[in-house]
């Protein structure tokens, strides 16, 4: 039984009346319902009301997805636990505030997990150190994969996105009850929450709901024409045997969802390059948002450089091995064969023999794999990062996080993720012989890390010059801003 002293007094938000748990100067609600469990392919709508107060210590389930084990590395700290889809109430996210919160900045995570996997829950997301830096910190749930980021036709489109601009509009209306200021939010996200952030910032539909933006490992290029989407529609509808439409897929159960959405994405399965020749995701995930609808008019970047979301505050940034997180532990990286590496690069980029000879492919000394890990930390990462950076016409910081995991034998690096447990101050949960951070990860790093992430959110410029003309990148490890290289991926990625 739970003492009722370790609760907070009732709050009024949409749907009723609720309590935290009170932690030490942390005020925990987790699960609150932002909108009522989705019907597949419609709007969200309004959460349920409830009669009573609801103690909100349960985050509730996730959005169906699967965990697949991992080699050398336990990824359920990263991404949370699973879900078969059978309670579909997971529409909801999670509130740290401070104890005695009052016009507190806001700060809206967005996990990643390529639009497929993840949840609010991980444990290297926790956000009770943000709140205990004076921050209201909020974590959504999203629809994913063929419920989230599929055109049906018949069906409206990115409802995974309108599912992150409804929790932000909730976010408005409700936030000054947990001491939070609804006039100053930011949100942040990782890999595929990222990229989603990046598409909204250009978002007419999100003008006015956050003043900053922090992207990690994201932007605005994994995007895709609805057209194109179009081969994934047709593609799963013969794997499942169904008509092509909503009808078709709404009698789909989630796990034959989830297994058609395991076979669509082997490399081989479905083609979805665009008329450049290039698969903007190279084969991470199949389900990326669409453009060409009211959520997203026009490709992120075309939007930015027409001055869209000017007045959104924009920090991005990548790791400075972002692949070795999939090439590593699967031993792609020192095994894979020189045809194999050009035929897998060749299923996204038109000109994959000439991008892997840039990155050291026939040199002595080079593998293949090695060639294949540092063209796709450019091309999928870094360098559109760079070109969303240029485009944007607000202001805007770029970090590159260059710690380097001792994991995996010493091979992991700087790898996809690595920021995280430095961003929340979480290392613990990373930590250990198959911890994504090793054995021994610095403490002092993650305080600095923080530290960033915070003051941007409280109003604070962040410590080194704009990206602006001077291109200048702050490399997080050595504490100091130095000049974007040249990459050999800038003549390979079309504009």
């Amino acid at each position: 039984m739970i003492a009722a002293e370790q609760y907070g007094a009732p709050i009024e938000i949409d749907g009723g009346a609720i309590r935290g748990r009170i932690d030490g100067q942390v005020v925990r609600f987790l699960g609150i319902p932002y909108a009522a469990p989705p019907a597949r392919f419609e709007l969200p709508r309004p959460p349920l009301s409830w009669e009573g107060v609801r103690d909100m210590d349960d985050p509730g389930p996730a959005a169906p997805h699967r965990i697949k084990s991992f080699p050398m590395v336990d990824p359920t700290p990263l991404v949370g636990p699973g879900s078969d889809g059978r309670d579909g109430d997971y529409l909801r996210l999670n509130v740290w505030a401070p104890k005695d919160a009052n016009g507190a900045p806001v700060m809206v995570f967005i996990h990643g997990g390529g639009f497929v996997g993840g949840c609010k829950d991980a444990a290297v997301h926790d956000g009770s150190a943000f709140a205990a830096s004076g921050i209201v910190c909020v974590a959504i749930n999203y629809r994913m994969g063929i419920d989230g980021f599929l055109p049906v036709p018949g069906a409206p489109t990115n409802l995974g996105l309108r599912d992150m601009l409804f929790a932000l509009e909730w976010v408005q209306r409700n936030i000054a009850r947990f001491g939070g200021d609804a006039a100053n939010i930011t949100v942040f996200g990782e890999s595929a929450g990222a990229m989603a952030i990046a598409d909204l910032v250009t978002s007419p539909l999100a003008k006015g709901l956050f003043r900053r933006a922090i992207i990690q490992s994201g932007h605005g290029a994994m995007v895709r024409e609805i057209e194109v989407a179009q081969h994934l529609v047709r593609k799963l509808a013969k794997v499942l045997r169904i008509a092509p439409d909503a009808d078709g897929f709404r009698g789909v159960s989630h796990a034959a969802a989830m297994d058609a959405i395991e076979k669509v994405a082997k490399p081989w399965a479905v083609d979805l390059r665009g008329k450049d020749g290039c698969e903007p995701v190279y084969g991470i995930s199949r389900f990326i948002p669409v453009y060409g609808d009211d959520v997203l008019p026009e490709k992120p970047v075309d939007a930015l450089r027409k001055g869209a979301g000017r007045e959104v505050e924009v920090v991005i940034g990548t790791n400075a091995e972002e692949m070795n997180l999939y090439f590593v532990p699967t031993g792609v990286r020192k095994k894979i064969g020189g045809l194999l590496a050009r035929w897998l690069l060749g299923r996204s980029h038109p000109q994959a023999k000439a991008v892997l000879k840039a990155y050291g492919y026939k040199q002595q000394g080079v593998r293949p794999g090695e060639a294949l890990t540092d063209a796709m930390n450019d091309l999928v990462f870094r360098w559109p990062a760079r070109q969303y950076a240029a485009a944007h016409q607000g202001k805007t910081w770029m970090y590159e996080f260059d710690w380097r995991s001792p994991a995996c034998d010493g091979e992991l690096g700087a790898c996809h993720g690595i920021e995280m447990p430095f961003v929340f101050k979480t290392l613990p949960s990373v930590t250990g012989p198959r911890g994504l951070a090793g054995m021994d990860p610095p403490q002092a790093l993650a305080d600095r890390v923080h530290e960033l992430w915070a003051g941007f959110a409280k109003g604070r410029a962040m410590p080194w010059p704009e990206f602006g003309a001077y291109r200048m990148v702050y490399q997080v490890t050595r504490g100091e801003a130095l000049h974007e290289p040249v990459m050999p991926a800038a003549a390979f990625v079309p504009e």
